[in-house]
């Protein structure tokens, strides 16, 4: 670990922040993911807080400037009691993250722009971000990535370079595809990023395996270093 400072320099690697992830069951789907995902289910979120904290230790240590996780499905309704616990749980570990000088993003995804808006705003630590990912927004179905930037757009510290289509089966979410092939529009999503100040980094998300995945990165570095 004391060596990785060193190593990044060595081969020129930025690391732009520490994705946390959390053990127990994990569905990503509309039907399973409400109960499984992130810090929102009751059965497993003692040992996931204790997980993020863990995680925020570690990127504190090698220089980080925050650690990034799935939320899970917070609640729409901010009068449901659950959306009060989200609360109380995420102010917990944002206050240990603070601690340490560091930053706490969440990745978006299963909630709505509005619903990721309001609980920044009433959790209220001052080091919470996003984690842009425009292709989860519409692979949920939770809203379009260029309009979601006019209500979220100053939270916005990285961005996943990802496309995908809306869900069309209402039982499964939409599919991946490769950057430009999508609906996340990317020409129209960067010049919006570059409008509300975004100056962070795009990190290449392609979530399949293989030579395949090799062909899209690089096609999607080339389609990139066009727009950025």
């Amino acid at each position: 670990m004391k060596n990785y400072p060193a190593a990044c320099r060595k081969y020129g690697v930025k690391a732009t922040s520490m994705w946390v992830g959390w053990s127990g069951p994990a569905a990503w789907n509309f039907t399973e993911g409400p109960a499984t995902l992130g810090i929102v289910p009751k059965k497993w979120r003692k040992m996931r807080v204790r997980q993020l904290k863990d995680g925020a230790d570690l990127a504190a240590k090698l220089g980080m400037p925050a650690i990034i996780t799935h939320l899970g499905f917070i609640p729409e309704n901010p009068t449901d009691p659950m959306f009060a616990e989200v609360v109380r749980t995420v102010r917990d570990i944002a206050l240990h993250c603070k601690r340490r000088g560091i930053g706490f993003w969440f990745e978006t995804g299963q909630e709505t722009p509005t619903t990721i808006l309001r609980l920044i705003e009433v959790v209220g630590t001052g080091n919470l971000g996003l984690n842009l990912d425009p292709a989860n927004l519409i692979l949920y179905g939770k809203g379009n990535p260029i309009d979601a930037l006019d209500v979220f757009g100053k939270f916005v510290k990285c961005v996943h370079a990802k496309d995908g289509m809306y869900p069309t089966n209402p039982m499964y979410l939409g599919h991946e595809v490769k950057v430009g092939t999508g609906r996340v529009r990317f020409p129209e999503f960067v010049k919006r990023l570059r409008e509300v100040g975004f100056k962070g980094d795009f990190i290449i998300e392609r979530e399949i395996s293989g030579e395949q995945q090799k062909k899209d990165i690089a096609a999607t570095v080339k389609y990139l270093r066009k727009l950025i």
